[in-house]
């Protein structure tokens, strides 16, 4: 494959000062194997003094928020990084799925009515919320349909969320000493279902290669028993969502691949600023309060992510065979030690975020279909 600039140094970037080493390890690896599968050179992780101006291929493990942060990288556009850029910090947070309550309520700078319009038919019934005046009057307006979830929107890997089935329980967490800052830096409030199916439906561009995928994803328990990210199973194509749904797949799939495409399109459209060369997007499907079956958009993934390293072993297989049409990938995240699976690629082994085990691998198979 042929790079946009054989030129450019590819470089690791953990976003957040107090990373994890998991995340920061992680991204090296995914930036050192990327490297490699480009015919470039792997720069390490960013460093302000001696990447000034380099030509970079950039790995953030978040979106890139605000112009200073993307002229210190020297990324302008989706071809400088694989992951994306937002003017605003809420836009690439579950915040920009739902509406607000009203007109009256409090909204962040930048806030686009016209995205919450366009995929209205899309998502789950909810309310984004950004300060503690309008959490009650939301809760109370959701609960009229049944159970919710709390999700702060900043929360990743299933983290932080909390099943709310009445407005008794609700008043419990706003008498917490932190409920003003909760509120304040934004919360969804979203129907609840049960029996739930999550899946993943994206988009990756890199160099000259587009894939596009569907799979789903599934949680296991961490080293404190919570509920959290364990691993995706992907089917990847060369080529666009159409080449995609060109394959034998299920109604629902079918459905949650169309539901990512209307928010995808939408984000283009509401927020002009926005690029990425990472697209992921989480498609819930399951029971609501009455019974009936919904599917919806949860969240965008615009940056580094759980399915990234299937990803780049979906683009490792398709370089290495141009003329696949499809390929079955996984990547796993298992808080048990063990020994790596047979043909299994290790991605990271080590402490966790709680200071347990973590192991992150990757597998590859062949597509039958």
């Amino acid at each position: 494959m042929t790079p946009t600039n054989r030129k450019k140094l590819v470089v690791a970037h953990s976003v957040r000062p107090e990373a994890p080493q998991h995340e920061v390890e992680t991204n090296r690896a995914l930036a050192r194997w990327l490297a490699q599968i480009l015919g470039l050179k792997f720069g390490g992780s960013f460093d302000r003094e001696s990447h000034s101006g380099r030509d970079l291929y950039l790995l953030p493990t978040q979106t890139l928020v605000g112009a200073a942060a993307a002229l210190q990288f020297g990324v302008k556009g989706p071809e400088d990084l694989w992951g994306g850029y937002v003017d605003h910090d809420f836009i690439c947070t579950k915040a920009i799925s739902h509406g607000l309550l009203n007109r009256d309520a409090l909204a962040p700078e930048g806030w686009s009515p016209l995205f919450c319009e366009r995929v209205r038919n899309v998502v789950l019934d909810g309310l984004s919320v950004f300060s503690l005046a309008d959490a009650r009057p939301a809760a109370e307006h959701l609960l009229y349909s049944g159970p919710i979830r709390l999700k702060p929107i900043h929360a990743c890997a299933g983290r932080g969320q909390e099943l709310i089935k009445s407005l008794d329980q609700f008043d419990t967490i706003l008498a917490r000493p932190d409920v003003e800052q909760l509120f304040s830096e934004g919360v969804v409030l979203e129907q609840h279902l049960e029996q739930v199916i999550t899946h993943s439906v994206g988009q990756t561009f890199i160099g000259d290669k587009v894939l596009s995928y569907c799979g789903d994803q599934y949680l296991t328990e961490d080293g404190q028993g919570e509920q959290v990210y364990g691993g995706s199973n992907l089917l990847v194509v060369q080529g666009y969502y159409e080449d995609l749904l060109e394959l034998e797949l299920p109604e629902d799939v079918r459905l949650a691949i169309q539901q990512a495409q209307v928010f995808d399109s939408a984000a283009d459209e509401a927020y002009p600023g926005f690029y990425a060369s990472r697209r992921n997007y989480d498609i819930a499907q399951g029971l609501d309060s009455s019974g009936k079956q919904r599917s919806g958009v949860l969240e965008q993934s615009w940056r580094m992510g759980g399915a990234s390293s299937a990803e780049v072993a979906a683009l490792q297989s398709f370089v290495n065979d141009p003329g696949m049409r499809a390929i079955r990938v996984s990547s796993v995240e298992t808080y048990i030690d063990q020994p790596l699976p047979a043909d299994a690629i290790e991605v990271y082994r080590g402490p966790a975020e709680n200071g347990d085990f973590l192991l992150k691998y990757v597998t590859v198979k062949s597509y039958d279909g």
